[in-house]
């Protein structure tokens, strides 16, 4: 049986582009019901605030978020005890000479803590399926590679 998931943020920006390309403020903010406001922006290589969030990053980091909780979830499905997890998640934009541009690729580097040493090699084995699974790499049109690194505690 297939289901179908909605989802709903509304992003707001207010200002002029009436001083031109160079001029305009980037800054907005990306709300839903009952969360924090994700305070963002342009990339800075378009002029955006560099304190703010991107959208570059937010994908990066939303394919680091779905690997993460589906490999979580199969580990413990598996029994496998995980205590730690951190992603420096990578990825790479090329421009193209119309003014557009696309993701080439997201790199994830998971280090990942698990309890005991007979729990390692499946562990690592794990990071193939939770890609498989993963909602928003099955969602993007580039390659998102892992290369994952397990340690024991």
């Amino acid at each position: 049986m297939s289901r179908e998931h909605g989802y709903q943020v509304t992003v707001t920006w207010s200002g002029t582009t009436g001083e031109g390309y160079r001029a305009y403020d980037r800054g907005h903010d990306i709300t839903a019901d009952g969360k924090p406001v994700i305070a963002a922006t342009a990339d800075p290589a378009f002029l955006g605030d560099p304190s703010r969030w991107n959208p570059e990053e937010l994908l990066v980091a939303s394919l680091s978020q779905c690997h993460m909780l589906t490999y979580l979830a199969l580990c413990a499905r598996h029994r496998i005890t995980v205590t730690g997890y951190r992603d420096t998640a990578t990825g790479r934009m090329a421009e193209t000479p119309d003014g557009g541009g696309h993701f080439t690729e997201v790199t994830l580097h998971p280090v990942v803590t698990v309890a005991t040493a007979e729990d390692a090699e499946r562990a690592t084995e794990l990071h193939h399926r939770a890609h498989q699974l993963c909602f928003i790499a099955n969602s993007v049109s580039f390659p998102v590679r892992h290369v994952p690194e397990t340690k024991i505690a």
